[in-house]
């Protein structure tokens, strides 16, 4: 009896110590306790100077390069015109392509902090790599005077080099590119705001269901995991797919602005061969004047987002908002229009170098000011702000959220896209104006060629790719932000003003 007793007493005080140690536990673990574990937050409005500024500084090693490179490529590495923007097409694209590598590997697999940090490594590493081709002499060809000898090509080993660097750079855009914009908007990401969940996803036709439909028992896991992942998918990896597939039409559609606006060779030889003074001591380098694209982009969207929708919701009474499809649209209108105008001026150039007897010296100025080149910058960059970011907009909306980085890179690849075929243009047109010993179209020499004709011809291909999008469009039918402005208005009418951000208040 005693010996019972006293094992009873001490399961009481086994019993005690854990009830003991689970309310120690409970109260550690207590919603209490957590914020004095969290005492500091991350992300925010804090981050946001480094994600941009790593932004910034990767596009210097990319497009900040990509003006003056022209001249780099003919003068040092003695390439024709041609074949220098074959190039730069080419670098271009991989730049372009490799963020939707960069996007996959994110979303999948690394994420996008770890993405980011390699991108910037390659990216660093590229840009050292092309300094040395500048900075060492025999990382190059020899200089010579290619009108009193005849000049050294670039070595096998040169050549790689070279192509190394653009490479690299090519490698580190596609980790910070397509990473950085959603990078940073996750930093603002408040789940438990009403205001910041996605309003509606789209689902569409039932040409890719049967995907997801177990047909037999056996194709399924009791855990229900798919045996055979190839032959079974989830209802959410069908639906995303279904999103991707129903964009490709209308994001084709931008593949013609972008080969528009990736024509840098041509605008520069034409700024060299043309007077830059502003006075008689300043002068503005020929590979300046692409900053003429990024100035009016930027006075565009300041003016378009404080002055002109405002303004016009206040004459409608309600807010106005050009959709994204619109956006578009227009961005291929100024496009064709940017194309238009720059075929003018160059005509008018060449008439006057013609007269001036410098058909034969394409290193000489014509008595011409460059200021003239203005226009077709600006035109190229309100495109750009209607198109580019209209189309970032679009994949935004339309993707769904699992797919953020890879919607990101969208604009990206059809940049990729739109420079391989640009040089497929370029160098058809070559070699089909150059027959019978006639002048290249797209001749070294500025003032025998007839780069007008170059420019009208794009101008014609955007003009029938308006038409195209507007096909596109008409058949791709209602996006989410349409249908978004519908439920929160809760009418079955919906006019085509439509509200292109479903978070804006609406009048009653």
């Amino acid at each position: 009896m005693e010996k019972e007793m006293m094992e009873l007493s001490s399961d009481h005080h086994m019993t005690k110590m854990e009830e003991d140690h689970h309310h120690q536990l409970s109260s550690s673990l207590s919603p209490m306790a957590v914020p004095r574990i969290m005492t500091r937050s991350k992300g925010g409005l804090v981050t946001m100077p480094f994600i941009i500024a790593n932004e910034s500084l990767e596009k210097v090693a990319s497009y900040g390069l990509l003006p003056n490179m022209t001249f780099y490529l003919m003068k040092d590495y003695r390439m024709g015109v041609t074949t220098a923007q074959n190039l730069l097409f080419y670098w271009s694209s991989a730049t372009n392509f490799l963020p939707l590598v960069g996007a996959f590997i994110a979303d999948s697999y690394l994420g996008r902090f770890l993405v980011i940090g390699f991108g910037s490594i390659f990216s660093f590493l590229g840009a050292v790599l092309l300094w040395l081709t500048a900075m060492i002499p025999k990382a190059r060809p020899s200089p010579c005077d290619l009108s009193v000898q005849a000049c050294k090509s670039a070595t096998p080993a040169q050549y790689t080099l070279l192509v190394s660097s653009f490479m690299l750079m090519s490698i580190g855009a596609g980790g910070v590119r397509p990473c950085s914009l959603a990078f940073g908007a996750n930093q603002f990401d408040k789940p438990d705001n009403p205001n910041n969940k996605r309003v509606l996803e789209t689902f569409f036709n039932w040409f890719l269901n049967k995907a997801c439909i177990i047909k037999c028992p056996e194709d399924v896991k009791q855990d229900g995991v798919a045996v055979d992942p190839w032959n079974l998918r989830t209802v959410e990896q069908v639906e995303d797919l279904k999103s991707l597939i129903r964009v490709m039409p209308l994001w084709s559609t931008g593949i013609m602005i972008s080969i528009n606006l990736s024509q840098s060779s041509f605008p520069l030889l034409q700024a060299n061969s043309m007077n830059r003074h502003i006075t008689k001591s300043i002068e503005i380098p020929a590979g300046s004047f692409g900053m003429f694209t990024i100035i009016a982009l930027t006075i565009w969207l300041v003016l378009y987002d404080r002055a002109i929708l405002p303004l016009a919701s206040r004459i409608r009474g309600k807010p106005v908002r050009l959709g994204t499809r619109e956006r578009m649209g227009i961005g291929i209108f100024f496009s064709c229009m940017a194309m238009l105008i720059s075929g003018i001026i160059e005509h008018i150039r060449r008439g006057k170098a013609i007269k001036q007897g410098l058909l034969n010296n394409p290193e000489g100025v014509v008595a011409m000011s460059a200021m003239w080149l203005i226009p077709q910058h600006c035109l190229n960059g309100i495109a750009e702000a209607f198109n580019a970011i209209g189309q970032t907009e679009f994949y935004y909306s339309e993707l769904p959220k699992s797919m953020s980085s890879i919607a990101a890179a969208m604009f990206g690849l059809g940049m990729a896209v739109a420079n391989l075929l640009a040089s497929v243009i370029l160098s058809n047109v070559d070699n089909l104006t150059k027959r019978e010993g006639k002048e290249s179209w797209v001749s070294s020499n500025i003032n025998r060629g007839r780069y007008e004709n170059y420019y009208w011809l794009l101008a014609i291909m955007t003009g029938f790719n308006l038409l195209y999008f507007m096909v596109c469009s008409w058949a791709y039918g209602p996006c989410v932000e349409n249908m978004s402005k519908k439920m929160v208005e809760g009418d079955g009418d919906m006019p085509q003003e439509n509200v292109s951000s479903p978070l804006r208040p609406l009048p009653a």
